[in-house]
């Protein structure tokens, strides 16, 4: 069963190396990503596992690489302990990104990678979500994803007025554990219009989250470089 979340963005700007002189303007966020980590420590699950967006629907397992070379600086990462018989596998950004964060939160853990794209159906998603929650018999999560890109003039995505509801609507189904459904009600096509990378990952974590009470915490909320972040603990 699924024992404790984190829910943290996934840009590479995480990583110091690649945001250079714009690093201290994420402190913030990586604090909020170390406290959301630290809660599923607390929960002493038996296995890790980190869901992102990726361009396939792919397992990882411990050991398996990622670069930050092709964002322009000289850093990889991998996927918890080095082991002698790695995975052979190449991490997405995102799940490159969530490996960076357990190697900077000293997880030393059992840790799989999951990566899924974002062009599923909630029902899909809903039945990986159970699957991963039943891998072990006390699963924590690592979900990696960004909300809308379309914040400001400068977004990458550029403005869409809709993004800010959008947003919102994310930040308060983290907060209050997903109780009434948003993720599984989040339009697809929306949500790809409005570059959200979250989408498949968060309705993973709503499907594996089976629990009729608990807490929910949204650590950070914001949108710097028009991109929506969002740092939560579900325990």
């Amino acid at each position: 069963m699924l024992v404790a979340a984190a829910v943290c963005p996934c840009p590479p700007l995480l990583v110091p190396e690649a945001a250079a002189g714009a690093a201290p303007e994420l402190d913030v966020v990586r604090a909020a990503c170390q406290e959301a980590l630290d809660a599923v420590r607390a929960a002493e699950p038996d296995l890790l596992v980190v869901v992102g967006e990726g361009a396939d629907n792919a397992l990882h397992e411990a050991g398996a690489r990622g670069s930050f070379r092709p964002f322009g600086v000289d850093v990889d990462v991998v996927l918890g302990a080095r082991a002698a018989d790695a995975d052979s596998t190449v991490l997405p950004p995102s799940l490159a990104v969530g490996a960076w964060l357990l190697a900077r939160a000293g997880w030393d853990g059992p840790v799989r990678g999951y990566e899924v794209t974002g062009e599923r159906s909630w029902a899909v998603n809903g039945e990986d979500g159970v699957r991963i929650a039943g891998m072990a018999e006390r699963v924590g999560l690592l979900v990696m994803g960004d909300g809308t890109a379309c914040r400001t003039l400068k977004a990458p995505g550029y403005l869409d007025d809709r993004a800010e509801g959008v947003d919102a609507g994310i930040a308060a189904a983290l907060r209050g554990l997903d109780s009434d459904g948003w993720f599984a009600g989040l339009d697809r096509g929306l949500a790809r219009e409005l570059k959200i990378s979250g989408y498949s990952p968060w309705q993973i974590l709503s499907a594996a989250w089976q629990k009729d009470r608990g807490t929910g915490r949204l650590l950070y909320e914001g949108a710097p470089y028009g991109v929506g972040y969002f740092v939560a603990s579900w325990t």
